[in-house]
């Protein structure tokens, strides 16, 4: 019996929400055509930062806010929760770099996974520019993050 030479699919890290999973704030998902299409092309690797941090679905929403100290991420009822959202992220860089990834598609707006927008911590609906926890940290090791709305345009 031979061996046939098959080679691994290509990964891309991939919120998991944007695939069905029910893992948001609310307990529900974004299921996203273009992103599932990927999975004929690809390998998709589903992260859920807020969850690998610890947080619970469905949970209280959460945004970041910009002080001097920093960036910090806080819920509805005004509890810090950045230590879950770092968490998280460190979580996701580490299956990215385990998973030969080079490109996360991640979901627009989100304060985990929200790439050149994010809401501004006011609970308004108010974007600023911004990266989420998860997208800076994929960012600054090297990692393309691009959103689902960015996904359509290409």
């Amino acid at each position: 019996m031979t061996k046939a030479n098959i080679k691994p699919k290509e990964a891309i890290l991939v919120s998991a929400c944007l695939l069905g999973h029910p893992c948001r704030y609310d307990g529900k998902s974004k299921p996203n055509a273009a992103v599932r299409e990927l999975s004929k092309a690809y390998r998709l690797i589903p992260v859920c930062p807020e969850v690998a941090g610890g947080l619970s679905t469905p949970r209280e929403p959460s945004e970041i806010t910009v002080a001097s100290s920093g960036e910090k991420v806080y819920n509805k009822r005004r509890d810090d929760v950045t230590e879950a959202f770092v968490l998280g992220a460190k979580k996701a860089l580490a299956a990215a770099k385990a998973n030969g990834v080079k490109l996360a598609v991640l979901k627009a707006r989100s304060p985990s996974c929200g790439a050149g927008a994010v809401y501004d911590g006011s609970f308004s609906g108010t974007l600023r520019e911004g990266d989420g926890i998860t997208a800076a940290l994929l960012k600054a090791n090297g990692f393309t993050v691009i959103t689902e709305e960015d996904l359509i345009c290409l």
